[in-house]
């Protein structure tokens, strides 16, 4: 099975010079905001440990986004209006960029585009401007204004980078769809009044943007920008997280995760314990582990996503918040033919000694499910 499975990976269309990326691409570390001490913390996700020293950031350091080759991560520090930018292969701050102030400081949250070419930045407070960041240059080089909104929260961007949808967590309850060609408005859906719209995320095929609220989480269609569903909830969530295949969506309120089946867009299984106050949410690239960000207890709960049981609990700085998409990308580069060039996907062999190290060393449980991932990677619409 090995050899046969080795000669149709060798003699494959696909070509992964860009997706081999540096030895850090196969890094797939979480960073953790901590607002209560400004730093960030490491987390290796292959072994469940905090790695290093908390890396220093701004003040109040909450939002937090990884690029898409996973060689930088941005982070929002609201308590100065900055945004820290972490070179990955030094766990190292290697900008600090500036934010033009409003009314009231607050850089709150983040999101990369697919390309990495721009970084997508709300303000908290009673600010109505997001803020875009040219990744090249790591300046501000615009700011989108609404009139309608008072209070940006949660921010995402399509997988085809085309839609940015923002979170009106004000008096307003509305969704903000901001069309990138023109950096304008296209469409407001709007969410049950006293929602409180907060956190944002896409599936990965773009049909879908789930949107966490206070009463619970509404529906997206993407085609239409019309709310198609809302799955009520007991209590408010914040953070959401889709699953790379888009069949879950985790999301975090009162001390839980829940678990909502994409397919039939329902609650399904009982809710998973976690920490105190958990924010942030994010799943591992190969769809096997959740981290959620617990702000009460100074915490990270890691959950298996084969048993929706927690199976770690690792201590972190002071009220970790991590609103965002915190861990790093499976392959470097955007998905995408035009990324996969250079030399055959044999590569991965000759790097690890072999497929089998190659799956051991990226994750992966199989070599079938290795090449699986590298097929979806290379045949990504560009």
């Amino acid at each position: 099975m090995r050899i046969r499975i080795f000669g149709l990976l060798a003699t494959a269309a696909f070509v992964v010079a860009g997706l081999l990326g540096s030895a850090q691409a196969f890094a797939q570390n979480a960073y953790i905001t901590n607002q209560g001490d400004n730093t960030v913390s490491v987390i290796d996700t292959a072994t469940n440990t905090v790695v290093g020293s908390p890396i220093p950031v701004g003040k109040s350091p909450g939002g937090v986004a990884v690029s898409p080759d996973g060689s930088k991560v941005y982070v929002t520090n609201s308590g100065d209006n900055t945004v820290s930018v972490i070179d990955t292969p030094t766990n190292m701050v290697v900008a600090t960029i500036p934010i033009p102030p409003g009314r009231f400081p607050g850089a709150f949250f983040v999101a990369v585009a697919p390309d990495g070419s721009k970084v997508y930045v709300t303000k908290g407070a009673v600010e109505n401007e997001v803020s875009v960041i040219d990744t090249e240059t790591n300046t501000v080089i615009g700011s989108l204004g609404f009139s309608i909104a008072n209070f940006l929260r949660g921010v995402a961007v399509t997988p085809d980078g085309s839609k940015v949808y923002v979170a009106d967590g004000g008096e307003f309850d509305v969704v903000l769809v901001i069309d990138t060609a023109t950096d304008t408005v296209i469409a407001e859906p709007h969410l049950a009044r006293f929602a409180r719209p907060f956190g944002v995320a896409a599936t990965p095929d773009g049909s879908k943007v789930y949107v966490t609220h206070g009463r619970g989480v509404s529906v997206i269609d993407t085609a239409t920008n019309g709310v198609i569903a809302t799955i009520p909830t007991r209590f408010g969530l914040s953070g959401a997280a889709v699953t790379p295949d888009g069949s879950k969506v985790y999301v975090t309120g009162a001390n839980t995760v829940l678990v909502i089946d994409t397919a039939s867009d329902t609650v399904v299984g009982s809710p998973i314990p976690v920490g105190s106050s958990p924010f942030g949410v994010a799943v591992t690239p190969d769809g096997s582990k959740v981290y959620v960000a617990n702000s009460g207890d100074n915490t990270v709960s890691v959950i298996d996503t084969a048993t929706n049981m927690v199976v770690a609990v690792l201590p972190v700085g002071q009220a970790p918040f991590a609103f965002g998409v915190f861990i790093q990308p499976r392959f470097a580069g955007t998905p995408g033919k035009a990324n996969c060039h250079g030399k055959s996907i044999s590569a991965l062999a000759q790097t690890f000694g072999g497929l089998n190290a190659a799956a051991i060393a990226l994750g992966f449980p199989t070599v079938e499910t290795l090449h699986t991932a590298v097929a979806a990677f290379c045949g990504a619409s560009s």
